[in-house]
């Protein structure tokens, strides 16, 4: 366990964006985007033993600094990559001994602690790269945007498809007015990959010397350690990760959100197969519908409901396509359905074809209207685009930035909608809320849950057969649906850890 006090962070916290290494391109009267060969970004990686060390591998045009893990043994292989690198566990005290000599971050840990590490990195004007999910919960994700508005730092969101051609593309079949008004939509992942459904992981094992598992719960509540939560399956569980719809929907659902210029939605239902306390459902699917929007290029944007399934779970199969003919790929897919017709892609919406694909034969692509991005026509695991193209803004001063494609005013309200969802899953378990639930985006609340409602979720589920019968043995908890609806929304931070003030 760490002794390291939150005191002398915090202090330092204070003090603001002091120390950057890289001169703003204001203050030595640079044009925009002129980089000179010493002009290399600090970047500190947090959480490298899975992603992350993608993610750092294709920022190393830069200065990597130091890294922070809270398990040596998952992390050794990207601490052996820099090996100059300064070595932590503590986020809070690399920041603290380190924080004027880094000028950006990469945060790859799991979900639940996105939120808190990015947030303090930014109060002390620290650009910031943040996998997603981008955050664990709505209103994690309107801080990360308002402190990103207001420090004036680049950020980006980790879902790469965003950089990619295929999203620009389909954007502009849509806003050109190819398969004319949008009013339905459809998103599938062949995901979770890992388990779900899962009961409490009873604990009792001896924590490994390589890991600090108070860090890894961090803003959690405290529980014994059990293998089956790390390294890798914390997004089986509601406390640390977000399941299927949060893991993957920032891929699939990114194409859609930005081709129809979507916003807060006004409602949002759910169902699924069984979900508890502790982890989420194996199958569900979401279903979201958005209020009309103003007119994108030559195309109106009316009311449009969303559907989303994972687990297994798809869209009735298209009357449009050939036998054998695959929907979507092997990953997933979208369809978007129009008043003169159809597009579908595979997941994070590529290879994108108009339906039936015959149609394509004398298809004349709209002339591109959506600036693309440098390496973005590559394979998407074979291409650092994402992670240069944030570089890149992070190297341009803020009064003549041109913003990441993911920056966290496009991709902090695309991820309250994702996990406004995972809400909706969980409000509407075996004896919950059986109703679509009304949206206030703005306010960041649900309008039809009324205080005294209540929601019953099932804590402990057995099941053995004793002389030849079944026994079951199920049981529920009972809980405010109002009350617990809001706790998701806002997480309460346990054990000393906080998240900096809301700007104004």
């Amino acid at each position: 366990m760490t002794t390291y006090s939150r005191r002398q962070f915090l202090k330092t916290a204070a003090v603001g964006a002091a120390g950057l290494t890289v001169v703003p391109n204001t203050v030595l009267g640079k044009a925009k985007g002129y980089t000179s060969p010493s002009d290399k970004l600090n970047i500190a990686g947090i959480g490298v033993g899975g992603m992350g060390r993608r993610n750092l591998a294709n920022m190393n045009t830069e200065n990597i600094v130091a890294l922070c893990d809270i398990d040596s043994k998952y992390a050794a292989k990207t601490f052996n990559d820099y090996p100059k690198a300064k070595q932590y566990k503590d986020w809070r005290v690399m920041l603290d001994q380190m924080g004027k000599s880094i000028d950006a971050i990469m945060v790859a840990t799991p979900d639940h602690t996105h939120a808190g590490v990015a947030a303090h990195a930014i109060t002390l004007g620290k650009h910031a790269y943040v996998q997603k999910p981008l955050t664990h919960s709505v209103y994690e994700s309107r801080l990360l945007t308002n402190l990103a508005k207001k420090y004036r730092v680049a950020t980006q969101m980790g879902n790469q498809g965003n950089s990619f051609d295929w999203c620009r593309q389909m954007a502009e079949w849509v806003q050109s007015g190819v398969i004319g008004e949008v009013y339905e939509a459809h998103c599938w992942t062949d995901r979770p990959i890992w388990p779900q459904g899962l009961g409490e992981p009873k604990g009792g094992v001896s924590v490994p010397a390589t890991l600090d598992w108070d860090l890894f719960i961090g803003p959690a509540k405290k529980r014994p350690y059990d293998p089956a939560y790390t390294p890798w399956n914390w997004r089986g569980f509601w406390d640390f990760g977000t399941g299927a719809l949060g893991d993957m929907a920032c891929h699939i659902m990114d194409p859609l959100y930005w081709a129809l210029d979507l916003k807060y939605p006004i409602s949002v239902s759910a169902s699924s197969t069984l979900s508890n306390l502790y982890s989420p459902p194996q199958a569900q699917k979401v279903t979201y519908k958005f209020p009309n929007r103003p007119a994108k290029g030559n195309i109106n944007m009316p009311e449009v409901t969303v559907h989303w399934y994972d687990g297994g779970l798809l869209p009735d199969r298209l009357v449009e396509l050939e036998d054998g003919e695959m929907m979507g790929d092997s990953n997933g897919g979208i369809i978007l359905v129009g008043t003169k017709g159809k597009i579908m892609t595979g997941c994070y919406g590529m290879n994108p074809t108009l339906l039936p694909t015959s149609r394509m034969a004398d298809f004349k692509q709209p002339e591109p209207s959506i600036p693309r991005v440098k390496g973005g026509n590559g394979n998407i695991w074979d291409t650092n685009a994402h992670e240069q193209d944030w570089i890149r803004a992070c190297k341009e001063s803020p009064g003549n930035r041109t913003e990441a494609s993911s920056h966290f005013g496009f991709s902090g309200p695309f991820n309250e909608m994702v996990v406004m969802g995972v809400l909706a899953v969980r409000l509407s378990g075996l004896q919950g809320l059986h109703r679509e639930l009304q949206w206030d985006g703005e306010k960041m609340q649900f309008t039809n849950i009324s205080p005294t409602e209540k929601i019953q979720i099932v804590a402990h589920d057995e099941y053995s057969v004793i002389d030849g019968d079944p026994k079951f043995d199920r049981r529920f908890t009972e809980f405010n649906a109002l009350e617990m609806a809001n706790e998701w929304i806002e997480h309460t931070y346990e054990n000393g850890f906080a998240l900096p003030e809301m700007p104004k």
